[in-house]
C-alpha cells in the first residue's frame, strides 16, 4: 500500500518514513501543503498522514481542498495541536482519524491499518482465499496453517489483490499502489513478484487476464475464466 506523509520537520518526517518503508508500505514524503495537496490529488493513495501547522498551506486547508475535490483518501492527522477544539476542527475538515504528537508507532501503524482497510471496505484483517489466509495485522501469509516467507514487496502485492478479491486489479494499479515515485515503473517489477508469489503460494488462486491484469479469489471449486499462467497481461 502506499502512504503520503506530509511533514515539515524532517527528523520526523524521515523516521516516519523509514518506519512505513520496514512495515511494507510505499512512501512518499513533502514538506509543505501546497506540494502535499499536489501530489495527493495526482496519485491514488491509500492513505495519507497529514500535519497541520504547515508552510505555504495549513493542513485544514489541504483537507479543505482534498475533499471539495471529491477525493476520498483516508487521512490521518498527526498534530501537536491536541486541543479538543483542533481535534473537532480536523474531523470536520474531513480526516478520517486524529492523533497527537507525541505518539508511539504501533499505534500509528494500527490507525493506518484500519482506515485502509475500512476504505476497501474490509474491516476484517484476516482474508482467507483456498488454503492461503493472509492476517494484515501482523502482515502474515499462511498456506494451509503454514507460514510462508514473502519479501515486503511480494507481501504489499499480495495483500493488495487480496483486499481486491474477486476485482480486476490492473498493471498500473499495481505500480501506483505498491512503488513509489523513486521505482522504476518502467520494468518488469510486477511480472517478477507475481511470478514468485505463484511459485511460493500455488497458481489456483490468482489468476490472468491478459491485457489487463490480475484476479485473486478461491477458483479452485469453479470453471477456469482466466488463464492462470505466468505470462505477461
Amino acid at each position: 500500500m502506499r502512504v503520503l506523509i506530509v511533514e515539515d520537520e524532517p527528523d520526523l518526517q524521515d523516521a516516519l518514513a523509514q518506519s512505513l518503508r520496514e512495515d511494507g508500505y510505499a512512501v512518499d514524503t513533502v514538506s509543505d501543503g501546497r506540494n502535499g495537496l499536489y501530489k495527493a490529488t495526482n496519485a491514488p493513495y491509500d492513505a495519507i498522514v497529514l500535519d497541520l501547522m504547515l508552510p505555504l498551506m495549513d493542513g485544514w486547508t489541504v483537507l479543505k481542498e482534498l475533499r471539495s475535490r471529491g477525493s476520498k483518501i483516508p487521512v490521518l492527522i498527526l498534530t501537536a495541536r491536541d486541543a479538543l477544539a483542533d481535534r473537532v476542527r480536523g474531523l470536520d475538515c474531513g480526516a478520517d482519524d486524529y492523533l497527537a504528537k507525541p505518539f508511539e508507532l504501533k499505534e500509528l501503524l494500527a490507525r493506518l491499518r484500519a482506515l485502509i482497510r475500512r476504505a476497501a471496505g474490509k474491516p476484517n484483517s484476516v482474508v482467507e482465499i483456498g488454503d492461503v489466509t493472509i492476517d494484515m495485522t501482523n502482515k502474515t501469509i499462511r498456506k494451509s496453517g503454514q507460514l510462508m516467507s514473502l519479501t515486503a514487496r511480494e507481501y504489499s502485492l499480495f495483500e493488495l489483490l487480496a483486499v481486491h478479491r474477486g476485482e480486476l486489479v490492473s498493471r498500473s494499479m499495481i505500480y501506483d499502489h505498491i512503488f513509489d515515485e523513486e521505482d522504476d515503473s518502467l520494468s518488469n517489477l510486477v511480472d517478477v513478484h507475481v511470478s514468485n508469489v505463484r511459485k511460493k503460494l500455488g497458481k489456483g488462486f490468482l489468476a490472468t487476464r491478459r491485457g489487463q491484469g490480475y484476479i485473486m479469489d478461491d477458483f479452485s471449486k469453479a470453471p477456469a475464466e482466466a488463464d492462470a499462467g505466468d505470462g505477461d497481461v
